[in-house]
């Protein structure tokens, strides 16, 4: 009975660290309601090129669930707000939903989450009593699979559910949706799911920039905000928009939810009256979230917390109303070209492009995959210049830094700028049959260096600022070292009760 005991507490204690030791992540919503977007395969496909491993979709649409099949990028799906009447009166309208729209493409598709409504406080519809019920429905239809504990369900919010945010201490939830809030956090707080926030510092100095710096809003300030109630100090805006929520949740008691991020990010360009709606300070703002959170820095109430958080979003989207800056939130034109480049593992310098820098400054370019070139293309390519091109392409082996993502276009992309770099950098050396592209933007990331023109090394400025971390960085890997440690001595511990067995 004693090492039967044992037993169950090791293992649980193995999966308790497993979750502690995963760390804070980045991933970014990718929003459809635009024009000429590329088909959901491409989209994959630049997903995994960029090595962006989580993915928010506020649908469950078929296409795009078949498109994240075998790619490992974790996937949040959404039951929009207009579908929360159907679901939260019948039970047999989430099953039937988990049976036709989930369990055909699941565990091949990672989903992760499932989001009920979005920003309901905010619809013009009042559908905010519909939320919990249908909560409750897909829960249900969720155990009854056995995919309970594995799919997480949760509901996403604007910060408009506070009514008070400044100072942070003094965070409080707005009483007018307490009827529906209470309920939804006693369920969040029972099945551990996460409290989701949609938050944006932008808003918050556009509409009030007389109050609130521009720095403080971009994580750029050198100045501090004291919080009089906690003598706590903010250095940014993000930071703490969280922790009033934070606080929010613990003068309810609810101490033990968790906060997640499922919107934030910066516009690249907006209308006359918004002048902060610029590539640059886009560029700023998503750079420094990104080290931010990578780095497990936590906020100032919650030190080292992990907080996962999604960048808002993947591409421009022109259908959008509203103002200029409704439109322009994107990471990519929906050509799959960059509106500016971005570093998602937050280790580097991000090499970025703006509407007044858009060329190098040596006037470099790199040569990678076109989007376009079919699989079939880019392998016959790929095995050419391995092969007969003489590339060495020992860098996107396994094991080695540009082996991941493991896909044809990445490796490919490798593959060619190195035959281009290696060959003058001309345009025939780019060709490829047509499926090589010329870039102004230098595609390296993380470890991953690709060589420019007439060198087998890459530009000094780069390999330094890679090779430079922070000192939330070296906290990082002292916190991966003891994890890896604790993870070995429960494995130990298991293996020992086995024997005894």
């Amino acid at each position: 009975m004693a090492r039967g005991f044992r037993l169950v507490f090791a293992a649980s204690l193995l999966l308790m660290l497993l979750d502690l030791c995963r760390g804070s992540t980045i991933g970014v919503c990718y929003g459809r309601n635009a024009d000429d977007l590329p088909t959901p395969d491409k989209v994959a496909q630049l997903v995994q090129l960029h090595n962006i491993k989580y993915v928010r979709i506020y649908d469950s649409n078929i296409q795009v669930l078949k498109a994240f099949s075998s790619t490992g990028v974790e996937l949040m799906i959404g039951i929009t707000n207009s579908d929360l009447l159907p679901f939260s009166q019948f039970q047999s309208n989430a099953d039937t939903w988990l049976k036709n729209s989930i369990l055909p493409y699941y565990p091949a598709t990672k989903i992760t989450y499932i989001t009920v409504g979005a920003e309901v406080t905010e619809s013009p519809n009042n559908v905010s009593a519909l939320v919990v019920p249908a909560m409750n429905n897909v829960l249900a239809a969720l155990r009854k699979v056995g995919l309970h504990k594995k799919i997480k369900v949760s509901s996403t919010h604007s910060l408009g559910v506070l009514s008070r945010s400044f100072p942070p201490s003094a965070g409080a939830f707005n009483s007018s949706h307490a009827f529906f809030l209470r309920p939804m956090l006693e369920f969040l707080a029972e099945n551990q799911s996460p409290f989701m926030i949609d938050i944006y510092p932008y808003y918050a100095y556009r509409d009030s920039p007389s109050n609130v710096s521009l720095d403080y809003a971009l994580f750029e300030s050198s100045s501090e905000v004291i919080d009089p109630n906690t003598g706590l100090l903010y250095t940014n805006m993000f930071d703490a928009q969280i922790d009033a929520l934070y606080f929010a949740l613990m003068a309810l008691n609810f101490r033990t939810i968790k906060v997640m991020v499922t919107e934030t990010g910066w516009p690249s360009k907006g209308s006359p009256k918004e002048s902060a709606a610029t590539p640059d300070y886009a560029q700023t703002y998503n750079t420094n979230l990104i080290r931010h959170v990578i780095n497990n820095t936590g906020t100032p109430a919650k030190p080292g917390e992990e907080l996962d958080v999604y960048v808002f979003s993947l591409f421009n989207e022109n259908r959008k109303p509203g103002l200029e800056s409704e439109r322009n939130w994107g990471l990519f034109y929906p050509d799959q070209t960059s509106v500016y480049s971005l570093d998602f593992t937050g280790k580097g310098a991000a090499v970025m492009t703006t509407e007044s820098n858009v060329t190098s400054s040596n006037g470099t370019t790199w040569c990678i995959a076109s989007s376009k070139a079919s699989e079939k293309d880019l392998q016959n390519a790929l095995d050419w210049a391995c092969g007969p091109g003489n590339v060495d392409c020992t860098a996107i082996q396994p094991s080695q830094p540009c082996y991941e993502p493991d896909t044809t276009i990445s490796h490919a992309s490798y593959a060619f700028n190195s035959y281009y770099q290696q060959n003058g950098a001309t345009d025939i050396a780019c060709s490829f049959g047509g499926n090589g592209v010329k870039v102004d933007k230098n595609p390296s990331y993380d470890s991953c260096l690709y060589l420019t023109a007439g060198s087998n090394k890459t530009v000094a400025s780069n390999t330094t600022a890679i090779s430079s971390t922070s000192s939330g960085s070296t906290k990082n890997e002292v916190s991966t070292w003891i994890c890896i440690c604790l993870l070995v001595t429960v494995l130990s511990l298991l293996l020992n009760i086995g024997h005894a067995w």
